[in-house]
């Protein structure tokens, strides 16, 4: 059970300040041993959701009562993250069964959106937009999309590197998704009006970037898993620094 809890952990940090700082650390229990809960998000109302990727279910924690309630999904969905939207509804990647799912938690129902290309087997991670769209990846069929909410079409970038395995994904404040392209030294940056990919090569030949970040001033901070370092590539600049 211990290991469960670490698995699910959040942290609360003050400021960082000369001196001495306190940290507190509170862990939940999730209740369904060996589902490998994952990839908490923070909703409008402050629950705390998350996938059961080996159990088939998406979940949140009320973190002021210790609750847990639990929506089961298709078998053999194998979801893999989540996000909540403004309205509450529940977006999760359906890693298993190559869709994306709609999850109302007010009754449990579920709408999937199908991959349009049976080569997109396995939707990975999603991400908004500023309009609220669904930016994603497909790890193993190597692809970048788009779920456009207002028509709910899905529209699908292929990576020109073959097995480049796209992982994390976040939207720069320009609008332009970032991509780590985790069986490669590379990152990749989509045009989201042309529909267009451009891969950046990485200075470290054997760097392998899984997640990634972009700050207020559109510098892009990547994990480079394989190294253990954190990189940071500059888009104005095209330069890049690990360490």
């Amino acid at each position: 059970m211990r290991s469960l809890a670490l698995l699910f952990s959040l942290i609360s940090l003050m400021a960082l300040m000369p001196g001495p700082v306190d940290l507190r650390i509170d862990e939940w229990p999730v209740p369904w041993e060996n589902s490998r809960p994952r990839d908490p998000y923070v909703g409008p109302d402050g629950h705390v959701w998350f996938v059961g990727q080996r159990a088939d279910y998406a979940a949140y924690l009320v973190p002021e009562t210790g609750e847990f309630k639990r929506y089961d999904l298709e078998a053999g969905a194998g979801p893999h993250n989540l996000i909540v939207d403004d309205e509450g509804y529940v977006w999760y990647a359906g890693n298993r069964a190559a869709h994306i799912g709609k999850l109302d938690p007010r009754d449990g129902s579920i709408v999937k959106y199908p991959m349009p290309d049976p080569a997109a087997r396995d939707p990975h991670t999603l991400v908004f937009d500023a309009a609220g769209d669904i930016w994603f990846t497909v790890q193993g069929g190597n692809f970048v999309g788009k779920f456009t909410r207002s028509d709910e079409a899905v529209d699908l970038i292929a990576v020109p590197t073959p097995r480049a395995r796209p992982y994390g994904i976040v939207i720069a404040p320009d609008g332009r998704p970032w991509i780590a392209l985790f069986g490669t030294n590379k990152l990749a940056v989509v045009d989201p009006e042309a529909m267009t990919l451009e891969e950046v090569v990485l200075p470290r030949e054997e760097a392998r970037p899984r997640r990634l970040g972009v700050t207020s001033d559109g510098a892009v901070w990547y994990v480079d898993y394989a190294g253990g370092y954190l990189g940071r590539y500059d888009p104005e600049t095209k330069r890049s620094r690990s360490g």
